[in-house]
């Protein structure tokens, strides 16, 4: 037997002779290659899929070698795609892979692109990535497996455009967000520390917001407090000063000159308003000297000025800092990062988790600022993963995902595959690691599945958007209103675009247009833009309609629940107790009434209630007694409860 007859011998036999003869021939689409990417390019490798082009946007870093077996320490700084592709390619000679180092958001991926290809692999980790990609595959029918992990969890789900629900039939959790003014006035938790000094400080020293104005101006707009905001806009105008410094060449106070502002001057004006401090411990200004002199001593002793947890024992990163350790990284950073602007090659600094200077002013800026406030402080592992928004990754977790994915996309390439398809969960529980779901239909409120998609081919340049829209509608004469994402272009009341370009109003190949009824008795229609083939008649319209044209569905009308109607003859009788009235007075007494016993059968002579010689109100009784709120300290006498 040849070596590549023995290879496939196996799959050959579980999968079968007729599905494993079309996986040569499968266009696969993979998106993305880390951590899930990298273990199924490995497995849809060795399976035999044929024909593979790999996409992905990021580098190679050195924290990906302990999950990401298909890089090398050489490999840093390559392009993930690429090297993966590389090293996956000698697994079988057969296939056929195309690697490409890109964003899966860029224009040219539109819905023709998608449609090469017979099945769509996600691997991604971002959540605005993974709508996209779902959107383009609803929108070009093609089947798209979905999966993600987060530590031990990991989940596959199986999308099929009208036979399942897609990534958005389901709301995902928004990103978790901060009032300004608890960001900027009064922190309370160390993530509040990181993001200001990740989101604010960061970028009014080294990024091109030097006023923060529009964050001030919708905070205002919330009804956030006007001193405080009064205040903050004084403090970010006064930034420039610093700004200025960091940028001369020379100047070896600027980063002092930072800690003065930020850590003393700014906290010294906000003790100045004396209300906010009424329910709240006021923050301590921090002096730069004092501390690197050792001598300062922080409120109730948080974090002394010199001593040090670890002694320098331990890994850098999980080394505890004291203030002064993070006044010298503070220092220190600050002016690494003033050298790079100042070199000329860079303009701004944004935050990235890898960048180690920015990483570094962050842990050291939230620490100093957690010590001012009396907030635990972190050590510069615990920022990076906040800061980062950092998921734990574990390699295991990668390894079962990718091939659960696998088993799904086979599912997918059968024929009758939906009674095969199943949502899978990997779980906390050891005896019974894995869950699966029945596939659920499509969420009809959903706004991409339900959505009828078709494709326009335009001139973006020559194409009018009014064209466009009664191209599409065809004969249908009902008002409509035009979107692109979420901008209105135009309604029966608005008609001021239609006869500009779509270009001039910056719609153009890889976006949508959606045409949303008016009256909300028919779908949206969503009109995906691709450009011209290249043979297109330069005479000819500059456009391609779809044909047949789109007939979005009728929406079902729910009927509201019909109201009870009383009857007239009967009057409604209340059930209540009425409530002892003093007619004399006309004073009503609300005295708590106590609760009626129910009688029983036996009673003793003495007129006590009794049950077989014991006291009525069973253990059950009593329990409901306490429940209800009833106290039953004392005995009970007749129809009366007594309580000492």
């Amino acid at each position: 037997m040849s070596t590549a007859k023995a290879r496939s011998a196996h799959v050959r036999a579980v999968l079968g002779t007729e599905l494993f003869e079309r996986l040569p021939n499968t266009k696969v689409l993979l998106v993305g290659a880390g951590g899930i990417g990298c273990e199924l390019l490995k497995n849809i490798v060795l399976t035999g899929f044929g024909k593979i082009t790999l996409l992905d946007l990021d580098t190679i870093d050195l924290s990906n070698l302990n999950r990401q077996f298909l890089f090398r320490k050489k490999d840093v700084k390559q392009s993930k795609a690429l090297v993966a592709a590389q090293t996956a390619g000698t697994f079988n000679p057969n296939v056929q892979l195309t690697p490409i180092h890109g964003n899966i958001k860029e224009p040219q991926y539109d819905i023709p692109w998608f449609q090469q290809f017979d099945i769509v692999l996600n691997a991604l980790d971002n959540l605005d990535a993974r709508r996209h990609v779902n959107k383009m595959c609803m929108a070009a029918h093609v089947p798209l497996v979905e999966s993600g992990t987060a530590g031990y969890l990991g989940q596959v789900q199986p999308l099929l455009k009208d036979q399942t629900e897609c990534f958005d039939c389901i709301p995902k959790p928004t990103p978790k967000t901060f009032p300004v003014c608890t960001i900027r006035s009064t922190p309370s938790q160390p993530i509040h520390c990181i993001v200001w000094s990740k989101s604010y400080l960061l970028g009014q020293l080294f990024g091109e917001d030097e006023d923060a104005g529009s964050e001030l101006d919708d905070a205002e707009k919330h009804g956030e407090n006007a001193q405080e905001i009064a205040a903050l806009r004084k403090q970010a105008q006064a930034f420039n000063t610093v700004r200025i410094a960091l940028r001369t060449p020379f100047n070896q106070d600027a980063a002092r000159l930072a800690f003065q502002k930020v850590f003393n001057t700014d906290i010294q004006n906000l003790l100045v308003m004396a209300d906010m401090w009424r329910s709240r411990a006021p923050p301590v200004p921090l002096d730069f000297d004092a501390i690197t002199e050792g001598t300062f001593a922080l409120r109730g002793n948080t974090l002394s000025a010199s001593c040090d947890a670890t002694n320098g024992a331990g890994l850098k990163d999980q080394r505890a800092l004291s203030l002064r350790d993070n006044v010298e990284l503070f220092v220190d950073s600050t002016n690494r990062m003033a050298a790079r602007l100042r070199g000329g090659n860079e303009t701004t600094i944004a935050f990235d988790k890898d960048d180690e200077d920015a990483l570094d002013f962050v842990t050291a800026a939230s620490n100093l600022r957690s010590a001012a406030y009396g907030i635990d402080t972190q050590t510069r592992w615990e920022v990076k993963e906040m800061a980062g928004n950092i998921i734990p990754a574990i390699a295991t977790t990668n390894a079962i995902v990718s091939g659960l994915i696998v088993l799904q996309a086979l599912h997918l390439l059968r024929r009758n595959n939906n009674s095969a398809m199943r949502n899978v969960h990997l779980q906390y529980k050891p005896a019974v690691p894995l869950s699966t779901i029945t596939l659920s239909r499509p969420n009809p409120a959903c706004g991409i599945c339900r959505d009828t998609y078709a494709l326009v081919r335009c001139d973006p340049s020559r194409a009018r958007l009014g064209d466009i829209i009664k191209g599409v509608l065809g004969e249908d004469e009902r008002e409509v209103s035009v979107y692109e994402d979420k901008r209105l272009l135009s309604d029966p009341d608005f008609d001021d675009n239609l006869d500009r370009t779509l270009e001039s109003l910056n719609v153009t190949q890889g976006k949508f247009l959606a045409i949303v009824d008016e009256e909300g008795e028919w779908g949206t229609i969503s009109a995906g833009l691709s450009t011209l083939p290249s043979d297109h008649p330069p005479t000819a319209p500059p456009f391609i309609l779809p044909s047949p044209l789109p007939q979005p569905p009728k929406k079902e009308k729910v009927p509201p629940p019909p109201e009870p109607t009383p009857t007239p003859d009967t009057p409604r009788v209340s059930r209540k107790r009425s409530l002892p009235i003093d007619t004399d007075s006309d004073i009503i007494d609300l005295a708590p009434t106590p609760k009626r016993l129910k009688p029983t059968q036996n009673t003793n002579p003495n007129g006590d209630l009794r049950k077989n010689g014991k006291a009525p109100g069973s253990p059950s009784k009593r329990r409901k007694l306490d429940t209800d709120g009833a106290v039953v300290p004392g005995e009970l006498r007749g129809d009366v409860i007594v309580i000492d």
